[in-house]
């Protein structure tokens, strides 16, 4: 008689009333295992309901970084370790290890086009959503004008609870463009509201000393500032374009970097040296 033959229907049956039908995808195998090792009851039942709750945990951050609307393809270990990008690894340790959002602090990562912002923000995006936390990714210019929409049809403080109510708030690409009036005033709305209450990691190509002209209201930009950066990490990222690197290409193709003028004039000495 096989393992599965031993699992009885009415076994079978109690499992689906107590919404535990599927251990018995594993259930055979843990039977035969149990029997070869000679196991106890009780390390048998701990087996068979660790594997239940490893499931649950696995479905559950599942669906955390599906609602995040997190990148799939920027979690850490895809991070390409040989990008030749910089930035300070202390900080980056620290940062992983999630302390910053148990003291509802934040994170501003500053750098030019390409080199890895967006990934490193969502990488963290991805470990606070298997650590339980709620999270949501979403780019600047989107989020003012989903704000604004909602004024037309009065669900303004729905949509601004969304992005309230989570533990972590990633805005991409901050302060890109120049803010009107009402954009101005959401971007004040939710940073004042969330300062000291909730997380937010901030991408952006300008340093916050420079979004103060992006705002159309210079005071409610220099309050929001100021307590944003009053409370929040600097990490500054710079190097090479990172972004080439997630390009699709053939398996075992590597991935493309800049080459140095030094690397190019090494490889053919009939480079004009003599020009800038």
């Amino acid at each position: 008689m096989s393992t599965a033959d031993l699992i009885s229907p009415d076994l079978k049956t109690v499992l689906r009333r107590m919404k535990l039908s599927p251990i018995l995808d594993t259930l055979p195998e843990r039977l035969a295992l149990a029997r070869q090792q000679k196991m106890a009851h009780q390390d048998f039942l701990l087996l068979v309901l660790s594997d239940e709750a490893t499931r649950r945990d696995s479905l559950a951050t599942s669906l955390r970084v599906q609602r995040a609307r997190l990148d799939p393809a920027m979690q850490l270990e895809l991070w390409d370790g040989t990008a030749q990008v910089t930035y300070d690894q202390t900080l980056w340790q620290e940062l992983l290890s999630l302390r910053f959002l148990e003291k509802h602090a934040h994170l501003i990562i500053v750098g030019p086009v390409g080199v890895g912002k967006t990934f490193l923000a969502h990488a963290l995006g991805h470990i606070a959503c298997r650590h339980g936390r709620s999270v949501l990714a979403v780019r600047a210019d989107k989020m003012l004008k989903t704000l604004k929409h909602s004024r037309l049809d009065n669900s303004y403080e729905v949509e601004l609870r969304k992005f309230l109510a989570v533990d972590l708030l990633i805005c991409d690409d901050f302060a890109l463009d120049s803010m009107d009036a009402v954009e101005s005033r959401d971007a004040h709305e939710i940073i004042t509201e969330r300062h000291r209450a909730g997380s937010m990691i901030f991408t952006s190509n300008r340093g916050p000393d420079e979004w103060l002209a992006m705002f159309a209201d210079p005071m409610r930009a220099q309050s929001a500032i100021d307590r944003l950066t009053g409370n929040a990490y600097d990490l500054l990222i710079e190097g090479e374009p990172y972004r080439q690197r997630l390009k699709p290409r053939l398996s075992g193709q590597p991935a493309r970097t800049r080459s140095s003028r030094r690397e190019r004039e090494a490889a053919d000495p009939s480079i004009n040296t003599s020009t800038g």
